[in-house]
């Protein structure tokens, strides 16, 4: 598949040609599958594919998954992908995250201060950024039907069975770098759950015929 690498900020692009989908597990694989057909289906059908993201805070899984799905559809060409992140709850997004997606290469701005601070989160010097901050998963800035509801924490995965307007309800939950929130750790953590998310949004566009 043609990729527009050439988009992207270099460190960005650098970083994704060195990720492995080899290193996902079959059983993992199966997982990511069923938004793999979603993106398909609507690219296919030639329409709009909106995914939102949803976790209960809305403050660190969520938000990776968005701007690493937004940015892999810009990597592989793939049009008319507008990606959305929300949880049960409005808080904010957690600075420690847009510190890591910093690290690998996208320019990050603080637009808007505050208790729940709004971010801008570039991945290309010429593509539309990221707006980053911590929405309920109905807010009015995300669509209200037509969309894959994709939940990444199991809180929220067990805690929404149902998403109104939702075409597609996918559950793909990923462990949460809170735990390792004040310890020396922190930061190889979210740096290791960044890799997971963007490795495996990689392996999902990768599979998507135009």
């Amino acid at each position: 598949m043609n990729t527009q690498e050439n988009l992207l900020f270099d460190n960005i692009s650098v970083f994704i040609s060195k990720l492995d989908s080899d290193t996902i597990s079959q059983e993992r694989k199966e997982v990511l599958q069923p938004l793999a057909d979603f993106i398909q289906s609507k690219v296919s059908a030639a329409q709009p594919v909106r995914i939102n993201f949803i976790c209960t805070h809305n403050s660190r899984r969520s938000h990776l998954s968005q701007v690493w799905a937004q940015t892999m559809a810009t990597y592989f060409n793939i049009d008319n992908v507008f990606c959305y992140s929300g949880g049960t709850e409005a808080t904010a997004l957690f600075p420690m995250v847009a510190k890591t997606l910093e690290s690998t290469g996208f320019a990050v701005k603080t637009i808007s201060e505050g208790d729940n601070p709004i971010y801008s989160i570039k991945y290309g010097a010429s593509e539309s950024p990221v707006i980053g901050f911590s929405k309920k998963l109905d807010d009015d800035f995300n669509p209200k039907f037509n969309f894959a509801a994709i939940m990444t924490c199991s809180q929220a995965d067990g805690g929404c069975p149902f998403i109104a307007g939702a075409e597609k309800r996918i559950p793909i939950t990923f462990e949460d770098p809170k735990v390792f929130d004040n310890t020396p750790q922190q930061t190889e953590k979210y740096a290791e759950r960044s890799l997971q998310i963007a490795t495996e949004m990689f392996f999902i566009f990768s599979q998507i015929n135009k």
